[in-house]
């Protein structure tokens, strides 16, 4: 084999890492635990799925930096993703779901849909592989849902309901919030929107609807001082309000494009009819 490039494969392997650890910390939510462990272990998923996505940003990156961008980087990155952004986010779904004992029926579709998105990430992972273009100018678009931005979804989903209740009584110590009893409406809305929202994205990871590369406009030629203030502007509010930022801003990349393809193909004018006495061109 030839030699490979050691910071871009040390930064992918921080990828897999990371989903490796998140799973870890899956693994231990459970009803044998207090719901204040439960909310630390839901909290510590989301955040290492996000930096598994940072790792995954930064990969790319300084490969093409460096110029070491190779065909053996790009296989290991897809290795590292499918752990990262697909086994981990299906299996905490599955921990999102209806609660500790649901019926048979809702644990089989839980189970299912979860299955559905490990598929779909897979799909979408190989299909990339297949269709990607070395030239780093042609990663301006993706065809469907990037798998890191569906996993993000799910992450600001874990992160949500592991600090937001817990972050509001830190931030707003003047307004008496009584923990314990607006748990359970928290949970139950993640419980809801947890498997319908990871139905729509998984299928939107294998659509054709196109999505911006934004890591790219991030990272790629040269910037004016707005796009600097704009960064820094988007760090400010992640700090500030860190427990629901990832959920806005994960499941509002997901569905404003398809939303926004769906409004531009309904307004699209028809094609004039064809005059039937109009002289035909051979």
């Amino acid at each position: 084999m030839k030699k490979i490039a050691i910071v871009p494969t040390l930064l992918t392997l921080g990828n897999g890492i990371c989903g490796f650890v998140a799973i870890t910390f899956i693994s231990k939510i459970g009803p044998w635990e207090t719901p204040a462990n439960n909310d630390i272990y839901f909290a510590w998923t989301g955040w290492f799925i996000l930096l598994a996505m940072l790792f995954d940003m930064l990969d790319g990156y300084v490969a093409r930096l460096s110029k070491t961008a190779s065909d053996f980087g790009g296989e290991l990155d897809s290795l590292c993703d499918v752990v990262s952004f697909g086994v981990a986010p299906a299996f905490l779904l599955l921990k999102l779901g209806p609660g500790w004992e649901p019926s048979p029926f809702l644990h089989q579709l839980v189970a299912g849909i979860a299955a559905l998105y490990f598929s779909c990430a897979a799909l979408r992972l190989a299909r990339f592989n297949v269709e990607n273009d070395p030239d780093p100018s042609s990663h301006k678009r993706f065809k469907g849902l990037p798998s890191p931005g569906a996993a993000g979804c799910l992450a600001g989903l874990a992160i949500f309901r592991g600090e937001f209740l817990n972050s509001l009584k830190i931030r707003m110590p003047s307004v008496n919030i009584d923990i314990e009893a607006w748990r359970p409406i928290v949970e139950r809305a993640v419980e809801i929107a947890a498997p319908v929202g990871t139905l729509v994205v998984a299928l939107l990871m294998v659509s054709n609807v196109p999505y911006p590369h934004f890591t790219g406009k991030v990272f790629r030629g040269k910037k004016y001082i707005g796009h600097l203030i704009q960064v820094l502007l988007v760090g400010f509010i992640l700090v500030m309000f860190r427990s629901a930022t990832p959920l806005l801003v994960f499941w509002i990349y997901a569905f404003i494009f398809p939303l926004r393809a769906l409004v531009a193909s309904g307004t699209r004018p028809e094609p004039a009819p064809m005059d039937e006495h109009a002289p035909h061109k051979l």
